[in-house]
């Protein structure tokens, strides 16, 4: 019967790269040779912190120990709400990840008290950025930051953050390789706030906006407005109607649509007419409907049907995670 012993390296790497990041530390200590496989940078490529309560000590040994040129993606927790004395993440952690992990393409932060980390801090390599339940000061995302800060920024999550308004928005157009935006709960985001900022953001091809104040006929309505060239929509379809669903109609690039509930309202577009308006948008490819109790129902036959080119995906919303800061 093989053993442990008989794998190869590479085996051996694949099992240590589903270990939480605890365990792998851990493990290092059953022989020389696993000690020098947890050593391998492979495996470190891409970290995710956000289970632990993380001191910057520990972390300050995590960077400058194991993680090197190979991370790519990197999922930090804070202590926003542990109270003042609670160790905040520094602008000197951010800008040692910068130097010392120079592939790193995207950080995800949770739960982090950002608002004395300034945005010319964060590793200028990233690609995506995603702040979830996250304080950020006024001055992050405002116009007059240099425009040259995070240069290859193409993918921005904004979920759960407080602080983040109408001038906020706007103020992503300095990051001209935006391409995806994502708000998720933003609710101090207006109609006028979102119509003013995506005249501006006339070049992401993706967008989300989901449980947020603001109305799906009023986003899509921006949407058609500004954003011809999207390639993907998902939101959420408080406040749809069929003349504002209708609004879509001819969209040249649209290749996703997703819309999820649930809350359905009586002015809810019936299934029939969710299958006229995307039947104009010549490059529909994928048509999503979650939480809209349709699943299994005559619903989904109708678009199923009607739809040939399309993959129609009708199910129930995701149980939401019981780890609430993921």
């Amino acid at each position: 019967m093989a053993t442990f012993a008989d794998l190869p390296d590479s085996v051996l790497l694949e099992i240590f790269s589903y270990l939480q990041v605890r365990d792998r530390i851990r493990i290092s200590r059953v022989c020389h040779h696993w000690k020098k496989l947890v050593d391998d940078r492979w495996l470190w490529r891409h970290v995710d912190l956000t289970l632990y309560t993380m001191r910057p000590k520990v972390m300050w040994h995590l960077l400058r120990r194991y993680m090197a040129s190979r991370l790519h993606s990197l999922r930090m927790g804070g202590y926003l709400f542990s109270g003042s004395q609670a160790p905040q993440l520094s602008p000197a952690l951010m800008r040692a990840l910068g130097q010392k992990c120079p592939n790193l393409k995207r950080l995800c932060l949770h739960v982090a008290n950002l608002s004395m980390v300034p945005i010319t801090s964060l590793p200028c390599t990233l690609r995506t950025l995603e702040l979830h339940s996250c304080e950020i000061s006024m001055a992050w995302l405002h116009k007059e930051q240099d425009p040259t800060v995070l240069p290859l920024l193409e993918c921005i999550v904004l979920d759960r953050v407080p602080a983040f308004r109408d001038e906020h928005l706007q103020g992503l157009t300095r990051f001209r390789a935006l391409r995806s935006l994502v708000l998720g709960g933003t609710y101090r985001v207006t109609e006028t706030g979102l119509d003013m900022g995506l005249q501006e953001l006339n070049y992401l091809q993706r967008l989300e906006v989901l449980g947020c104040t603001l109305s799906a006929d009023s986003t899509l309505l921006a949407i058609s407005r500004h954003l011809r060239d999207v390639r993907k929509i998902r939101l959420t379809v408080r406040g749809l109607s069929a003349p504002g669903l209708s609004v879509l109609e001819g969209m040249p690039a649209l290749e996703s649509l997703c819309l999820l509930g649930p809350l359905v309202t009586p002015e809810m577009p019936s299934p029939q007419e969710i299958l006229a308006s995307c039947l104009t948008m010549p490059k529909l490819r994928v048509l999503e409907l979650q939480g809209l109790g349709w699943e299994g129902q005559e619903a989904e036959r109708i678009l199923s049907k009607g739809l040939p080119h399309c993959m129609v995906i009708v199910r129930a919303l995701p149980k939401e995670s019981m780890d609430w800061w993921m």
